[in-house]
């Protein structure tokens, strides 16, 4: 269905059968409470549904912006507003059993915000990270399209069908009429939004590979810089032919990241640069003990906190604000400040939001850190944060490279019924983007 189209149903239609449904289970002089069949059915046909009872909350004009921007992005991504006295016992688990399909769900109740998905849509992590992120946003409108922004770059899958089916329900003459005047549009319309969506996709990635370029620049010239430092000649007394071998990979490891920069076209293409550089700062750590009279170190991952300290000599226990505790490799300087109880020398990149650690800077980072911890390894050190959720998640797969762990098998917009994971929807209304999964409901939470 075209945006004029979906106009007309959001004008006239949904709000008269909301209206209606309210009349018809409410007593004489109550507000009665909407049934979630009711909801569901709304979201069937649109990702946007305001309630009667919290049109003050969001402005209509502003909830049909809010799904043209999901219907337009192709995600299966619904946002309901209800009023604050709704019954919030199972609310999540309740609604996904109605609607049947699988998606993110984001519900603004009152000045409360919470929101579930289905895990192959979006994981918990990923689910948690959005609605911290959306804490504090604001007013209903500027929470609620920080949210669907934040979904949009993350989720996976596509949107329902149903959504382009029409209301499934009787549609009036007028409607009618108006549909069948712009099919002959529609068709090019469609191909238009397409080509739309595409090139905003490629101007995002090429935006995360200018930004990626920054941050690899300072680490090549910070590579190079200790190379110099080193002042290491191939026939100075005492010089052998291991710390010749270890000299000449450090400066092939330094051409090469320099090489593959310039060749990069994509934000994966990063991750062969900083293996490079990982490689090449292992060869001069290497080089350094051989001329030290010390035997070469074991090849440990680089410093967590920041690659550029060069390989670990540990793991220590570290946690991350709002995270869980895990070990993490860190450079003899990183582990005395941990030990002291000091805060480690983070990393810090340029955002949107100001400098922050790489780690809650957002995807297109994660190609970078993956070069330097490779596959296995960069998962576990990253679960709770913001990068670590939003690599567990398809969008992240699809635009940044898979190759950290197993992404495949993500989906979204399917008609499951009520065949889902439960587990996915439990925990009480208001525990921050999944709270106690797989608990039962709850009365409304704290919010945020």
């Amino acid at each position: 269905m075209d945006a004029l189209s979906r106009t007309l149903v959001r004008l006239f239609i949904v709000p008269m059968a909301a209206a209606l449904a309210v009349l018809i289970a409410g007593a004489p002089g109550a507000q009665a409470v909407t049934d979630l069949s009711v909801v569901a059915e709304k979201l069937r046909e649109s990702p946007v549904y305001v309630d009667p009872g919290a049109e003050d909350i969001l402005a209509r004009s502003d909830a049909e912006a809010l799904a043209d921007k999901i219907e337009d992005a192709d995600e299966p991504v619904f946002v309901v507003v209800l009023p604050a006295d709704y019954p919030t016992r199972d609310l999540f688990r309740n609604l996904r059993t109605e609607t049947g399909v699988t998606g993110l769900y984001g519900i603004r109740l009152g000045d409360g915000f919470d929101a579930r998905a289905d895990s192959g849509v979006l994981s918990r992590d990923g689910v948690r990270n959005l609605v911290t992120a959306v804490r504090g946003a604001g007013d209903a409108k500027a929470q609620l399209n920080d949210f669907v922004d934040g979904a949009l770059r993350n989720t996976g899958g596509s949107a329902p069908g149903s959504w382009s089916e029409g209301s499934g329900g009787d549609v009036p003459v007028g409607g009618l009429i108006t549909v069948g005047a712009v099919l002959a549009a529609g068709g090019a319309g469609a191909y238009a939004v397409v080509r739309r969506n595409r090139r905003r996709h490629e101007e995002e990635r090429r935006a995360a590979l200018e930004r990626l370029r920054v941050v690899v620049d300072e680490d090549i010239t910070a590579f190079g810089e200790e190379l110099d430092r080193l002042d290491f000649h191939p026939a100075e007394r005492g010089a052998d032919d291991a710390m010749r071998a270890d000299y000449e990979h450090a400066l092939d490891a330094y051409e090469q990241s320099k090489t593959f920069m310039a060749e990069a076209r994509e934000p994966e293409d990063v991750r062969a640069v900083t293996q490079a550089v990982e490689d090449g700062r292992f060869a001069l750590a290497s080089l350094t003990a051989r001329r030290e009279g010390r035997p070469p170190p074991e090849r440990r991952p680089p410093c967590f906190f920041d690659p550029r300290h060069g390989p670990s000599v540990a793991d220590a226990v570290w946690t991350p604000p709002g995270g869980a505790e895990r070990e993490v490799p860190v450079c003899a300087a990183d582990r005395a400040r941990l030990a002291d109880g000091l805060d480690p020398a983070v990393r810090e990149v340029d955002t949107d939001h100001g400098r922050r650690p790489y780690w809650d800077a957002g995807p297109a980072y994660g190609p970078w850190a993956g070069g330097y911890f490779g596959g296995g390894l960069l998962p576990g050190l990253l679960v709770g944060t913001m990068l670590g959720g939003m690599m567990a998640g398809p969008g992240y797969a699809a635009d940044y490279g898979a190759g950290y762990g197993e992404f495949n098998g993500y989906g979204g917009g399917d008609v499951s019924g009520a065949d889902f994971d439960g587990g996915d929807f439990g925990g009480d209304f208001g525990g921050g983007g999944g709270g106690d999964f797989g608990g039962g409901g709850g009365d409304f939470g704290g919010g945020l």
